[in-house]
């Protein structure tokens, strides 16, 4: 296994500020209030000298996490209880500048590791988009969805393995909006199959991997202890989203970027300015939503619930620059990896309240 530079254990100084929380809106008659639940004030820096760490899962055996660099391929183990190492590589395209947002992306760990040892990646290849499985002693990727549109952004790029089992995608509309609203394209679109890439008989559309269309970039996605579907997406110009998940549910893109769709299209439950967010990861731990901020380097907490949203506030506000991905690890503690690039990037974690 490659050697990646040591982890170090300093604590990160200075409490953020809930800097722009009131130019974030909401849903009126919100449901649940703010409860803090991590202490944003000290961080302990699991990893560094990494280069755009996308994906982020965590291993059954509780102490391991695997994070994949989008521009390399590599996939890396990291953990408290040892440096950073490279287990392999996958072949991706991208990386090729500052604008190509294609590579691996998003990894999920699957639900029966322990029997099969499946590691999922989504990945980008000259010719589309793709979901592959593989184990982490052969590193052959087998494919499990295909024929994703691909472009050099809005690539989507999120995997997780809901509550029901079944593994769900997100996907971008690859620079082409008509994808989103068409049903016969896999762009623009969050999917649910099955673990070995089929679609499951209780799908919304018949015999279609559509969970949800009319997506500009979902780039986050998670589930709170009820089994309901939060999930983060890119706006264009103007608003971002944090929508909640409705099987069949056309969420408007491109007739509408943010609220006001009307009766056809379900609106988001929260919206931001793009430079306020810019949203990628997401995952929700009790009743708050914590959505990853690329633009707006910060890491926005939404309380939720029953799929409503209270007021957001923001955390880590240019602390720790562009945040890409936030996962509750199975320590207890909230894990996010930042998106700065070059070599500076890191995996940091914060201890529970």
């Amino acid at each position: 296994m490659r050697r990646r530079l040591p982890a170090i254990g300093a604590a990160l100084a200075g409490l953020a500020l809930a800097a722009g929380a009131t130019t974030a809106s909401a849903q009126e008659d919100p449901a649940p209030a703010q409860t803090p639940q991590f202490d944003f004030a000290n961080g302990d820096t699991v990893a560094t000298g990494l280069t755009i760490p996308w994906g982020l899962a965590f291993l059954p055996d509780g102490i391991s996490g695997l994070v994949a660099e989008r521009n390399s391929g590599d996939v890396l183990r990291i953990g408290t209880d040892a440096d950073p190492a490279v287990l392999g590589t996958l072949e991706v395209a991208g990386g090729t500048g500052s604008f190509d947002e294609r590579g691996l992306l998003g990894l999920a760990v699957s639900p029966t590791f322990a029997t099969d040892g499946w590691v999922y990646a989504y990945l980008s290849t000259e010719e589309d988009n793709r979901v592959v499985r593989f184990t982490l002693d052969t590193f052959d990727p087998q494919p499990v969805v295909t024929g994703i549109p691909s472009a050099l952004n809005h690539n989507g790029g999120r995997l997780a393995f809901g509550p029901d089992g079944k593994l769900y995608i997100t996907t971008g509309d690859a620079n082409d909006t008509a994808n989103a609203q068409d049903l016969d394209s896999l762009g623009g679109k969050i999917l649910r199959v099955n673990a070995d890439g089929s679609v499951p008989e209780d799908n919304p559309f018949e015999g279609s991997p559509v969970y949800t269309w009319g997506n500009r970039n979902v780039q986050g996605l998670s589930w709170d202890a009820d089994g309901d579907m939060y999930f983060s997406e890119l706006g264009q110009n103007t608003w971002d989203e944090l929508n909640f998940g409705v099987a069949g549910g056309n969420y408007g893109w491109p007739e509408v970027e943010g609220t006001g769709g009307g009766a056809e299209f379900i609106d988001p439950i929260a919206t931001w300015t793009t430079a306020e967010a810019s949203p990628s990861g997401a995952e929700v731990v009790g009743d708050t939503a914590y959505i990853a901020a690329l633009r707006g380097q910060r890491l926005w907490t939404v309380p939720v619930a029953d799929g409503e949203a209270g007021e957001p506030v923001a955390e880590l506000v240019s602390t720790l620059g562009r945040i890409r991905t936030v996962e509750l690890g199975p320590d207890g503690y909230l894990w996010v990896t930042t998106s700065n690039g070059n070599g500076t990037d890191k995996v940091v974690r914060y201890r529970p309240i």
